[in-house]
């Protein structure tokens, strides 16, 4: 019974297996490849040079610390909004599913109308500057200076706010209501409730939030490429554009390297997360 229990497990995963063989995994393994070569075509093996030349190069410098700071400032800044929303949506309040359904609206609305929408609203003539300009204050070019940061995280915000208040919710409906009696009726203050129930409880959602927080920060690309496209200002210049910029360019050995560490950079950063999280859920229990 086991091993016909093996072979339909293993004959159900097959399709996908050779999926992920074929489209992910042996161009991957490609790209490796080609990132110690000095040519895609009759390349001869170089070893490290590739990266070595790439961590000297300003335009790949410039891309990796605006996405790590893009990061850095985006991803605290949702869960610590998505979370104070979540919270309020999980108390008694009127227009509650009303709410709910404007926060979540803007995942099912596909990417180039939202790139329209945010066109119009940030464009030179579009409706912020139009305000500004009847409140008598001078227009801005927002994509064009460094404001053209605040824009894309504005973006990333309105986009992805709502998955993670959804995901917040999710765990504060878990957390069993008799804690929160027990330490009223202890004296216990609606920070000390806070930090000791509510806090602690959403460890595990926080985590999974933060992480896929992180992994939609990378796809950001994709809006400020519509919006702002190859060559954006250098505040919003991100890895994927130099990516794209080198795939434009047929220049293989520059896109595969910087590809490789990034995806290098982003599985230690998840490896170190998944660890933090078993030692916190450790201490817990």
């Amino acid at each position: 019974m086991k091993r016909n229990n093996t072979f339909y497990a293993i004959f159900f995963l097959a399709p996908s297996m050779l999926g992920f063989l074929l489209f992910f995994f042996l161009p991957f393994a490609a790209s490796i490849y080609y990132s110690l070569m000095d040519s895609p075509v009759n390349g001869n093996f170089v070893g490290l040079r590739n990266y070595m030349d790439l961590l000297k190069n300003s335009s790949f410098l410039l891309a990796g610390s605006n996405t790590l700071l893009f990061t850095l400032i985006s991803v605290p800044l949702i869960m610590a909004i998505s979370l104070v929303f979540a919270i309020v949506l999980n108390s008694a309040i009127y227009f509650k599913n009303t709410m709910r359904t404007l926060f979540v609206s803007p995942l099912v609305i596909p990417v180039a109308s939202v790139v329209l929408v945010w066109q119009i609203v940030f464009s030179n003539t579009g409706v912020v500057n139009g305000f500004l300009d009847f409140c008598g204050f001078d227009t801005v070019d927002w994509m064009n200076t460094g404001w053209a940061r605040a824009v894309v995280i504005i973006v990333y915000l309105w986009k992805n706010l709502g998955y993670d208040i959804i995901l917040f919710l999710a765990g504060l409906q878990n957390i069993p209501k008799e804690y929160y009696e027990s330490s009223q009726i202890d004296g216990a203050s609606a920070f000390r409730r806070f930090t000791a129930i509510t806090l602690v409880y959403l460890t595990p959602t926080s985590f999974f939030i933060f992480v896929i927080s992180i992994i939609n920060s990378f796809k950001v690309f994709r809006e400020t490429y519509l919006i702002a496209g190859s060559y954006p200002h250098e505040s919003i210049y991100m890895l994927q554009h130099y990516m794209n910029n080198m795939f434009s360019s047929l220049d293989y050995q520059k896109l595969t390297t910087a590809a490789f560490i990034m995806a290098l950079l982003i599985t230690l950063l998840v490896v170190l997360l998944f660890k933090i999280e078993r030692g916190i859920s450790r201490a817990l229990e």
